[in-house]
């Protein structure tokens, strides 16, 4: 077994460390206070070819591998938690594309997500259906023989608000998986309007509510076939919870160094209170715990580079991570005492921050389901 980054791998992480502390860093608490996702953002990510990074270069667009993707959202989670999320969004649905849509889909759509001008979203979630997505309700209506007009609401929509160009999940057919269909909607068709939510966390990055009300799509903007839209989006979702998972580490590991830092430099009683196993004890082991969800992390997305099944690895890294990086983080800000406590601190931001994927893009008690039927069989599993 070999463990390590090669050559090539680790020289990105330390050239995409540089460039994050330098343009990501200082516009982290800012954008917080904002309340709203700076569009330089996109074309900054851009001109470091993270937006483009599962795009394949006939595109404009890296053809990284889903390692390198992983790599590129644990070095912008240290930096800056809330722009990892043009990667998960823009990895997630460049995959997508890539592998349901015609040849001149991808011509016409591609290019723009890895330039930064076009900023994407998924639309899944519906206000009575979060992980019960097979049961969406938003109604595509055949409009003639070669469009549809979609009625309905998606909430609790990532990056909702600044998106140009979104995939919508919507009904075409009957109940169940089968009867859902995809759409890659231009945002700013007449009959969608949007709400923004007023949240703990993350608030830069616009989630929201969105309408539509007779928004019309041609089959032109139809993704794969009618009625495979449930399954050809879900299938991405199993790599995309482990560049979660490495987003939320980055942003833990950054904190534990913090405070680790704090424990050198702070003294009490006459030396550093990292002296004392009440302080170090619980580094040490959240230390431990960080090395092993990373590691798990990272092999899910090993599997999907070499085809192989990951659903469970997968699945382990989304509902451990975000929470392990909770927990860490909230002992960062504990070592750090009164200095973590003010907001002129880093570290009580990414606690509000990481705590939103502990709900977003399916919460724990899904992923346990999915490793107990890996591990059990759906035969003994609930």
């Amino acid at each position: 077994m070999h463990y390590g980054l090669d050559e090539d791998q680790e020289a990105f992480r330390a050239e995409l460390r540089r460039w994050a502390e330098k343009v990501l860093a200082p516009h982290y608490q800012a954008d917080d206070r904002a309340a709203e996702f700076r569009p330089q953002l996109a074309f900054d990510m851009a001109g470091m070819g993270l937006t483009g990074l599962r795009i394949p270069e006939e595109y404009g667009g890296q053809d990284a591998t889903a390692v390198v993707a992983g790599i590129a959202a644990e070095e912008v989670g240290r930096a800056d938690f809330n722009a990892g999320y043009l990667i998960i969004n823009t990895a997630l649905i460049s995959d997508i594309i890539v592998r349901n849509a015609s040849a001149e889909q991808k011509a016409a759509w591609l290019p723009g997500i890895a330039s930064g001008a076009t900023v994407p979203c998924i639309m899944i979630t519906e206000p009575g259906h979060g992980t019960d997505a097979a049961s969406l309700e938003l109604r595509a209506v055949p409009d003639g023989d070669d469009a549809w007009l979609l009625s309905g609401e998606k909430t609790s929509i990532t990056l909702g608000m600044a998106s140009d160009r979104a995939v919508v999940l919507a009904r075409t057919g009957g109940p169940g998986a089968r009867g859902v269909s995809a759409f890659w909607v231009d945002l700013t068709t007449p009959g969608v309007t949007r709400s923004a939510f007023d949240d703990l966390g993350s608030r830069a990055i616009g989630r929201a509510s969105v309408h539509f009300d007779g928004v019309r799509v041609t089959r032109t903007e139809l993704i794969g076939a009618e009625g495979d839209g449930f399954v050809s989006v879900m299938q991405g979702f199993d790599y995309s919870r482990a560049i979660i998972g490495l987003l939320c580490l980055g942003a833990a590991q950054v904190s534990l160094d913090e405070a680790a830092q704090w424990a050198r430099d702070r003294e009490a009683f006459g030396q550093p209170i990292g002296r004392f196993q009440g302080v170090s004890f619980p580094l040490a082991e959240f230390a431990t715990y960080l090395r092993g969800a990373r590691h798990v992390c990272y092999e899910a997305l090993w599997l999907k580079d070499h085809d192989l099944e990951h659903s469970a690895e997968a699945a382990m890294a989304k509902f451990w991570a975000p929470k392990l990086a909770t927990e860490v983080i909230h002992q960062a800000l504990l070592t750090l005492g009164h200095v973590g406590y003010s907001t002129e601190h880093k570290v009580g931001q990414r606690l509000r921050d990481v705590i939103g994927l502990e709900i977003g893009d399916g919460t724990a008690q899904v992923s346990k389901l999915v490793i107990s039927r890996g591990l059990l069989g759906r035969a003994y599993a609930p």
